[in-house]
């Protein structure tokens, strides 16, 4: 065929396009070629020289990076002889020679790329000594911290943060002194970065994780003074069975409620209530700006990144975003007022826990203007791997758990909540309740276009005989070209919009397992996990926000004065603050 190139790996035939790498024409074949720098699409650099093999092209065999080397016609690709296994266990000891080794101890043990790497080439120590940098971890920020004493150059989180269209990172002097950071060496808390985590879940070692904030959490549940309460994000379901071994995209609801509810919880609630809540009354502000002149297109502001991006880069747009607040906080505002008062707590005796796939969200429960009550709506907010973690420790065989139902009265939810973790779903579960608002329709609709992966998706919906242009937008960069667009005077006059900070939206948050590069090159992970959200969605009675019978009861027990009154106002929505770039 035209356009394909016949090439032989390890003895094996294999025909791959014209343009393909030797790790593509490797990978074609099920041999997994090993690598650290690479990110398909995003970090081609060779920079590692973990993935090198033996090449022919009829000059001898020769050492080359297969990540970044094109096949050729009748070329022939040895991937593991001796002479390559001794040069990557030789780059392996060159890494390990200035790598901090407190792997016991690290977050990422067992679940670390050079770990495992050392494992596989039987590298256990080095035979380089000589001088070996030493760098302050930096804890300045509510959601992560740098250790650059175990990063390897990889430059994995630099692409990802690129990527993210923020830049905040980069490599910082030469030679063997140079560091992966930001700009003139200044802490992070003084860079323009949004909190997405993304760097995160690239890194393959533990030079970046989320701030641990599982001791807190001990320390509450162990309290006896102190009601803990947590919540989960819609997503959180759909994932967090892979830090257990469990398939991607198994949804595992159930053990999840068990598995917290072992932690020593005393109520495991639902943030899909949130979700709803937050449709009822985001539909309601849509409503009354499109009524009386406010600001429009109007822009979902559930996605903590993403409201950050905006008052960092657009704070002249600021006036486009929702007030509502995002479903976790609404949720804690909710337990600390209405439930508080319900069962007769002092809400300064309540422990508020959520468990996020977002590394933002811990910035969130920090900002002003989050507690209705006078206290912090959410007082910790845990990453998916932080709830698995608390599991792991008191050993909880999560496989082994029996299915156990969320606590009342937030247990209640609808499948347009379910659908809040993909890209699209919030979009789709507004539009949902607008339609039967508006024109009366009494099933939900399906809203196809705004399902999926692709960054930027746009469609047309009629409500109330008007046709109105949705426009969804995840991932920061996607969101630059959004918020460009609105600068420019909305050319393409979009009516509503929603932006998640997260590429593929709240499944493919900071915060969620981390999957080996492999995996996450080979698999769709944000398509994989947003089918379980899909797919539950589908299966429940209810799948429009407003019949949530816990929605029904809140606004006719509490929030008296309707949707988007003066109590909700007060409890449910929020404000926001422009930010300087520094």
């Amino acid at each position: 065929m035209e356009n394909m190139v016949n090439l032989k790996i390890n003895g094996i035939a294999v025909s791959v396009p014209k343009g393909s790498t030797i790790l593509d024409a490797a990978r074609k074949t099920g041999i997994e070629i090993p690598t650290l720098c690479f990110m398909k699409d995003k970090n081609e650099i060779g920079a590692c020289r973990i993935c090198v093999v033996e090449a022919n092209e009829g000059r001898g065999f020769r050492q080359v990076t297969a990540c970044v080397y094109p096949v050729s016609e009748g070329m022939e690709v040895l991937t593991n002889t001796e002479t390559i296994q001794k040069a990557r266990r030789t780059t392996l000891e060159l890494i390990l020679s200035v790598h901090d080794k407190s792997c016991l101890s690290c977050q990422r043990s067992t679940n670390c790329e050079l770990q495992k790497l050392c494992r596989d080439y039987g590298v256990d120590q080095t035979s380089f000594a000589g001088a070996k940098p030493h760098y302050e971890k930096d804890f300045s920020t509510a959601h992560l911290v740098r250790d650059n004493n175990k990063c390897i150059l990889c430059r994995r989180c630099v692409a990802a943060c690129k990527e993210q269209f923020v830049s905040v990172i980069g490599p910082n002097d030469r030679g063997f002194d140079t560091s992966i950071g930001q700009p003139f060496h200044v802490s992070l808390n003084n860079t323009p970065c949004i909190s997405c985590g993304q760097c995160t879940v690239v890194c393959p070692t533990g030079a970046l994780v989320e701030k641990d904030d599982t001791d807190k959490v001990w320390a509450a549940i162990n309290d006896p003074e102190k009601f803990v309460v947590v919540q989960t994000a819609p997503s959180v379901r759909a994932t967090i069975g892979e830090c257990f071994g469990m398939p991607i995209g198994t949804n595992t609801e159930g053990k999840m409620v068990a598995g917290l509810r072992r932690l020593g919880f005393d109520k495991v609630f639902d943030t899909d209530f949130g979700a709803d809540l937050t449709i009822v009354e985001e539909a309601s502000e849509l409503v009354d700006r499109i009524k009386n002149g406010g600001t429009l297109p109007m822009i979902t502001s559930c996605s903590p990144g993403w409201v950050k991006f905006c008052e960092f880069y657009y704070p002249e747009l600021l006036p486009h975003l929702s007030s509502c607040k995002s479903p976790q906080q609404m949720t804690g505002a909710v337990i600390k007022t209405y439930y508080a008062e319900k069962m007769g707590i002092d809400p300064k005796n309540i422990f508020s826990v959520s468990v996020m796939p977002c590394t933002a969200k811990k910035f969130e429960v920090t900002r002003d203007d989050q507690n209705a009550s006078g206290y912090p709506d959410v007082d910790v907010a845990l990453t998916t791997r932080e709830a698995a973690r608390m599991m792991e420790r008191l050993g909880i065989n999560y496989a082994a758990l029996p299915d156990e139902e969320f606590d009342n009265p937030l247990a209640d939810d609808t499948g347009a909540a379910v659908i809040f973790g993909a890209t699209g779903g919030v979009m789709e579960a507004a539009v949902r309740t607008a339609n039967a608002w508006l024109n009366g329709a009494n099933e939900a609709i399906e809203l196809e276009a705004v399902r999926g992966t692709t960054a930027i998706k746009e469609t047309t919906v009629n409500l109330a005989g008007t046709d109105i242009k949705l426009c969804v937008a995840s991932g920061a960069a996607a969101a630059k070209v959004v918020m460009d667009k609105l600068a420019a005077g909305n050319p393409e006059g979009w009516g509503f919009i929603e932006i998640m900070g997260c590429p593929g939206g709240c499944v493919n948050g900071g915060g969620q397992p981390i999957q080996p590069q492999y995996i996450r090159d080979t698999y769709d992970l944000k398509a994989l996990r947003a089918k379980a959200l899909y797919d539950q969605d589908k299966s429940m009675t209810l799948r429009m926000s407003h019949e949530s019978p816990a929605i029904k009861k809140i606004y006719e027990e509490w929030y008296t004065d309707g949707f988007g009154g003066h109590k909700a106002h007060h409890d449910l929505h929020t404000s926001y603050v422009a930010r300087k770039k520094f």
